[in-house]
């Protein structure tokens, strides 16, 4: 089934961009915008009625007095458990990055970035992987706590890597590693952080602030 192109959810609240979004999309021949959502219930009823492949999320909507993107990732792993949601917004702040993260969204990419950060989001948020763009994984800011716990330089150079959602044969290639090296410092780095996935490991980093969120 790899010809099936993947099914996109779009909510945003400008019309404006939504159209923009979908020339975007549609132009790349494995994308297509199946609906639009204006507010964060519409796209929650819509991810749960249609279960699309990804969910594009504005972080924030009008001031309307409805949920916010971030609480619309809430509700959607709850009632539309196992869609994956890449938020997309002009905001680059800890904080939001944060709460995304700790919601449940599986990628974090920025407006004003180029169109290739956003497919690479959509295509590895549809497999299992997490993205967040490179203007807000920045470089290493800290360690956090000492002893076991504590991230060697090249352990959080490979975090980072996982934040922009390369694989272990990029990561290696990136680090000038041997692809078991690479495991062996994902083994290092799930333990110290408590991790047992790779989203998890980002999201722990980033509530540590281990990576500097531009």
């Amino acid at each position: 089934m790899s010809g099936t192109p993947l099914r996109l959810l779009i909510a945003d609240d400008h019309a404006v961009v939504r159209a923009g979004l979908c020339a975007l999309l549609e132009g790349e021949p494995d994308l297509e915008v199946g609906a639009e959502a204006g507010s964060g219930e519409e796209a929650v009823r819509l991810a749960v009625r249609l279960v699309p492949d990804v969910v594009l999320m504005d972080l924030r909507f009008g001031e309307g007095g409805g949920i916010d993107g971030v609480e619309a990732v809430r509700r959607m792993a709850v009632e539309a458990p196992g869609v994956p949601v890449v938020m997309l917004t002009s905001y680059s702040g800890r904080a939001d990055v944060v709460r995304a993260l700790e919601a449940g969204a599986r990628g974090y990419v920025l407006k004003a970035g180029p169109p290739e950060e956003l497919f690479r989001a959509v295509r590895g948020a549809a497999a299992g992987a997490l993205g967040l763009a490179p203007e807000v994984v920045g470089g290493l800011v800290g360690q956090d706590g000492g002893g076991e716990r504590e991230l060697s330089g090249r352990e959080v150079e490979v975090v980072r890597l996982l934040a922009e959602g390369l694989g272990n044969r990029a990561i290696a290639e990136a680090l000038f590693l041997s692809e078991a090296t690479v495991k062996t410092h994902l083994v290092r780095i799930y333990r110290k952080l408590g991790a047992e996935n790779r989203a998890a490991a980002v999201s722990e980093a980033v509530r540590r602030g281990l990576l500097d969120l531009a």
